[in-house]
């Protein structure tokens, strides 16, 4: 459904995106990350066709997107900030894009109000930061697109509202194979949406895989022997961090489950535990293997 080939983007001389392969399949949830200033919003944008880029082709429903309104239909960005008319209501807000999205739903519109408990004859200005991200979060599901692109959606959203809006986005995904491209730093939400994940950092992709591919190829191992730690187990196994608590040392590893349990059995171990790590450990030991200062990472 979407294909970008070797985008690249400057602003001012300077290259915000450089050389981008993605690949995006219809129905998908697809999870943006990166460090600050690694270019997210830049190619959301490209990918919304609000920017044009310098090279390389972008490719929606196999049709290039910035000069196409047609595909521009079929998209809807949802910004981290969200834009309204001064002095508008919600109400008044939805007849605007009525007027723009020709697939608007009017029964889903008043059905989601509801849902979430937003007044439409309210000035959109007098909500809360939150209340505002609930209001730009249900125009954009009114509008009915097949790819929803969202630049940190739950900022400012308690944790009620939190799980309904998650529970809403699966809806759509699921019975309407909506596709959803979502740029956060809230890794724990990313992990609970997203069925793929792709990391951006200084313009260019590092890595992007199915997310349970990539939790796959990363372990955390609690191991203990009677004597020292066998140097040559170490040597045998890709380890991105270790640490000593008393007698019990816990590695960060990569690779396949089944090859490092085969290694770490055959030093006939004391102690042996393998564990799964989190979406946040995982990018932060990618980041970590770029040259990325691990102080300068926000991550809720």
């Amino acid at each position: 459904m979407i294909q970008l080939h070797k985008i690249s983007k400057q602003f001012e001389g300077k290259e915000s995106v450089h050389d981008v392969s993605l690949s995006i399949k219809k129905g998908s949830v697809y999870g943006l990350l990166g460090s600050n200033g690694a270019g997210k919003t830049t190619l959301l944008k490209i990918l919304a066709g609000i920017y044009k880029p310098e090279s390389g082709e972008v490719k929606i429903f196999g049709q290039q997107v910035f000069e196409s309104p047609e595909i521009k239909q079929k998209i809807f960005f949802l910004a981290d900030t969200p834009g309204f008319f001064p002095q508008y209501t919600l109400k008044q807000m939805a007849s605007f894009y009525r007027a723009i999205y020709k697939n608007w739903d009017e029964e889903r519109f008043l059905e989601l109000c509801m849902g979430l408990g937003i007044d439409t004859r309210i000035k959109l200005h007098k909500f809360s930061k939150g209340v505002q991200r609930q209001a730009a979060f249900l125009i954009a599901l009114s509008c009915r697109p097949d790819l929803l692109i969202m630049d940190e959606p739950v900022d400012g959203l308690d944790p009620v509202v939190r799980k309904k809006i998650k529970s809403i986005l699966m809806e759509e995904a699921a019975y309407r194979e909506m596709t959803i491209l979502i740029s956060s730093h809230n890794l724990e939400e990313i992990e609970d949406l997203c069925d793929h994940v792709g990391i951006l950092h200084q313009g260019r992709m590092l890595i992007q895989k199915e997310l349970d591919e990539l939790k796959s190829v990363f372990h955390k191992i609690q191991v203990a022997f009677r004597g020292d730690t066998p140097q040559e187990m170490v040597d045998k196994l890709h380890v991105l961090q270790r640490e000593k608590r008393g007698s019990v040392l816990s590695f960060i590893v990569k690779g396949a489950e089944q090859e490092i349990e085969e290694v770490v059995t055959s030093f006939q171990p004391v102690i042996f535990d393998i564990l799964p790590l989190t979406l946040e450990e995982i990018f932060i030991h990618e980041m970590g293997d770029a040259g990325y200062a691990l102080k300068n990472i926000l991550v809720k």
